[in-house]
């Protein structure tokens, strides 16, 4: 029987060393014997076998994508929101399952995608069903229920002398396609400020959680489900965020910021695939969703919100929640995409769906800039996205919209040169870089986001 936890929705069987070389196998577009794999975070190795058909088998993957519902959300009623929240994790704890069936030995693609789309036809289901009581039935989220599979090419990335760049396939990614030298990055164009524009920066300075504040929850988009993100979080700034913080709990707690903001800022942690052990390789946010190997320790964290380059910026409202880029990216495609990696020295290059290789002793960056345009309404919505933008091309913002302070969350990791790393992510994911993506929820004081206003409408470095 499979486990429930308190909000009714199943449990996931943790991912056993079993069910990642099956991964592996499927990886391999069924050339399973090409790769011998065991779970990273137990100290696993891979041989690979020399073969031309089995090395061709190699340069594919393939995984399962279905509809993101939480995207297409438009209106969720205060009574149905914590419904809403556990079929939200159910639909990604369902989807899982789905993959790791598929992966294994035997596993037929047919039979585990109907079996998938009737179980997110029921909770698709429940959901609508709650929100039908007190606002009209979304019953277009019940066309949601149906998921493919996805063919995906996995060969190595190749340097100037024909030879991979780095490493071999990891079951449940990421691929030697997913790495690149930075060198070979597009350049980052450089918007200039224009009169009337706002220049200014405010920065407040948080640490980089050496207080070790970790954990797999998702305040923003599942609250109140614990395990909700299926991947672990690395938090700076207020010290108690969970699935079950409130805004009042959160303007109660202390922060790590100098000071006095009480904002949370959070991301999935980074990890280093050297086939060592990791202290989570059988717990929830870990081992047990998948996630393997050793969390990277930021070297430093920057938190800086920046100005417009055609207007001043109003304050934003306390308790405003922003998400920036999409952690179902990869499946669900690039429209709410906003990943950024660079390594330090060299930051006027950037890739959006490449883990950098860097020079030696260069760490690597990750940037992650947020919308820079609020409707002047809502501190949210049903989807976590419609009522912040991000800047037109021009640096203005849409009709409706505003221009606030931009956050960016920049951090550092000294990686080993030559060792691959990937960010935490849900499983059918593989781990792509493009899935990188950062939450914000602003619990400043009214008096520090106004001097922070002031300082970027005066040009002014705070």
């Amino acid at each position: 029987m499979t486990p429930t936890t308190r909000h009714g929705h199943k449990r996931r069987v943790p991912v056993k060393v079993r069910a990642l070389l099956a991964t592996a196998a499927l990886l391999l577009g069924g050339g399973g014997t090409a790769l011998v794999a065991a779970d990273a975070s137990a100290g696993g190795t891979h041989r690979p076998a020399a073969g031309g058909a089995q090395e061709q088998a190699a340069a594919t993957a393939t995984t399962i994508a279905c509809p993101d519902v939480g995207d297409r959300l438009q209106d969720v009623p205060a009574p149905a929101r914590q419904q809403v929240s556990a079929g939200l994790a159910e639909l990604d704890a369902q989807i899982a399952r789905a993959y790791e069936k598929a992966a294994a030995p035997g596993g037929d693609s047919g039979a585990v995608l109907g079996e998938l789309k009737q179980q997110r036809s029921t909770t698709i289901g429940r959901m609508a069903d709650a929100i039908g009581e007190k606002s009209a039935r979304p019953a277009e989220l019940t066309e949601l229920s149906a998921c493919r599979t996805q063919q995906v090419r996995t060969d190595a990335a190749r340097g100037a002398s024909g030879a991979p760049v780095l490493g071999r396939p990891m079951p449940g990614g990421p691929s030697p396609a997913d790495f690149a030298d930075i060198r070979t990055a597009p350049a980052k164009p450089r918007p200039a400020t224009r009169a009337g524009g706002s220049a200014g920066t405010f920065t407040s300075a948080c640490g980089r959680n050496e207080n070790g504040h970790f954990n797999s929850d998702n305040v923003i988009v599942t609250p109140g489900v614990s395990n909700g993100a299926h991947h672990t979080h690395d938090y700076v700034g207020n010290l108690s965020t969970n699935a079950f913080s409130t805004d009042a709990s959160l303007a109660a707690a202390g922060t790590t910021c100098t000071n006095g903001d009480l904002s949370t800022h959070y991301w999935p942690v980074l990890r280093l695939l050297d086939g060592k052990a990791a202290p989570d390789a059988d717990k929830p946010g870990g081992g047990h969703d998948g996630n393997m190997g050793k969390v990277l320790r930021p070297s430093s964290v920057t938190l800086q919100f920046r100005g417009s380059p055609v207007a001043k910026v109003s304050a934003m409202p306390r308790f405003l929640r922003v998400i920036t880029g999409d952690a179902k990216a990869f499946t669900s495609g690039p429209a709410n995409a906003n990943a950024s990696w660079s390594c330090v020295g060299f930051e006027e290059r950037q890739f959006k769906d490449k883990y950098p290789i860097c020079p030696r002793g260069a760490e690597v960056v990750r940037t992650l800039a947020f919308q820079s345009c609020w409707d002047g309404r809502s501190t949210d919505s049903a989807n976590h996205r419609t009522h912040v933008a991000f800047a037109r091309q021009d640096g203005s913002c849409p009709r409706g919209f505003r221009a606030v302070p931009q956050l960016v969350q920049r951090i550092t990791y000294q990686v080993p040169s030559g060792t691959p790393f990937a960010v935490d992510s849900f499983p059918e994911q593989l781990h792509k870089p493009v899935t990188d993506h950062g939450d914000f929820i602003n619990v400043m004081p009214d008096a520090l986001m106004a001097k922070a206003v002031a300082c970027v409408n005066s040009g002014r470095r705070c």
